[in-house]
């Protein structure tokens, strides 16, 4: 089967197979270093919580406003009732038989 290697001499094929490699091997070292801060950071993180309790009150508060409000939205854009009132009366105009509920 042919690739788009095949043209290639073997030079050039060995060179961009340790360029790949190094490629793959810079990306894992960045995920591991990305994946240590990330650790740091929760950690440090938890730190504050517990010796702050109000902090984590007011976190907790913070974070429950955006789900509700994350939650009306959906709710707004998935299921307005308002919305399908017009709908319906936006069909009616053009199918007055269709008119629905």
């Amino acid at each position: 089967m042919y690739n788009e290697y095949d043209d290639l001499s073997f030079e050039e094929q060995l060179h961009l197979t340790e360029s790949l490699i190094r490629q793959r091997h810079n990306q894992q070292m960045f995920l591991r270093r990305n994946a240590q801060l990330l650790q740091q950071e929760l950690e440090l993180e938890a730190e504050l919580l517990e010796e702050n309790p109000e902090l984590a009150q007011t976190i907790h508060a913070l974070n429950m406003r955006e789900i509700q409000s994350n939650q009306r939205g959906l709710e707004n854009v998935l299921g307005a009732e308002g919305l399908r009132t017009k709908e319906q009366s936006v069909w009616s105009k053009f199918f007055p038989g269709l008119g629905g509920r």
